[in-house]
């Protein structure tokens, strides 16, 4: 470092050793409050990360929290839809102000931005990226305690984004009991390491089902591989959720903010001790 240092390394040419990488953070819009980040992530689809999401935000409103979701599944968008709500609350100069759940839980989507749910959103990656990077910069988050972004599946352009752009405080990966879904979680846990994200535990979705005539647990997809998972990345295992209709009913029906959480106590543990 020379002398004539400014400690400005955005504006500096030298390549000295002290030289430190230009921050990729997005400025949060200024009439937002969002104390903590917390990403929903699964390396693929279909494993329940959106019921999971929904389930961890429901969960922390009921605990005395004020919560938020940003859907940042901007191709696949669920959550809308699992709490009912068709529009975002409006836009003036300041920025667009998400919809509000019954309960007050704030949600943005593209869903709520479009004229049609079912309309696709034909963006390449890079204009996905853009749209959830927006999600934080436009959007005016009151006074939210806990933000959960659920993420799309896989480890590209828009969990990159995220986990660059958002000051993500935590990452929880959501599995099912499949060995090919365990090893392609085991890329989501790599990715989150690699950009040096601290991991607060997984929660594996479809472990069993109970049948209701004898009460025995059925493993229906086979034989969990959480443990393994777990044990060899040292990560606690937060919630082994079963299948349940009951579930499945209030995510296809809008209900979402009626499902039982008791399942995901521990992940409200955890993060309440961030």
């Amino acid at each position: 470092m020379s002398d004539s240092c400014s400690g400005s390394c955005s504006t500096c040419s030298e390549n000295c050793a002290d030289r430190k990488p230009e921050s990729l953070l997005a400025q949060l819009n200024p009439k937002s409050s969002v104390k903590k980040v917390i990403a929903v992530m699964s390396g693929k689809g279909g494993v329940g990360k959106s019921t999971v999401t929904t389930m961890l935000a429901v969960a922390m409103q009921k605990a005395g929290y004020r919560t938020a979701v940003l859907d940042a599944d901007i191709t696949g968008p669920s959550i809308p839809k699992a709490f009912s709500v068709g529009v975002a609350a409006g836009a003036d100069d300041d920025g667009l102000y998400p919809a509000l759940t019954k309960s007050g839980i704030q949600v943005m989507s593209v869903n709520l931005l479009l004229e049609n749910e079912t309309d696709p959103v034909l963006w390449r990656g890079p204009i996905l990226a853009g749209a959830v990077k927006q999600f934080w910069t436009d959007v005016i988050w009151d006074k939210v305690d806990y933000l959960f972004v659920d993420m799309p599946p896989g480890t590209g352009d828009v969990p990159l984004t995220v986990f660059q752009s958002l000051p993500v405080n935590g990452v929880i990966l959501v599995t099912s009991p499949q060995d090919l879904v365990s090893m392609i979680v085991t890329k989501a846990v790599k990715m989150a390491e690699m950009m040096k994200l601290p991991i607060l535990g997984l929660v594996e979705n479809y472990s069993y089902l109970t049948c209701p005539d004898c009460g025995k647990r059925l493993e229906v997809f086979g034989r969990s591989h959480i443990d393994e998972i777990a044990q060899t990345y040292h990560l606690p295992v937060l919630a082994r959720l079963p299948i349940d209709p009951a579930v499945a009913a209030c995510m296809d029906s809008g209900r979402g903010e009626d499902m039982d959480t008791q399942a995901v106590a521990p992940a409200v543990a955890v993060l309440e001790a961030l």
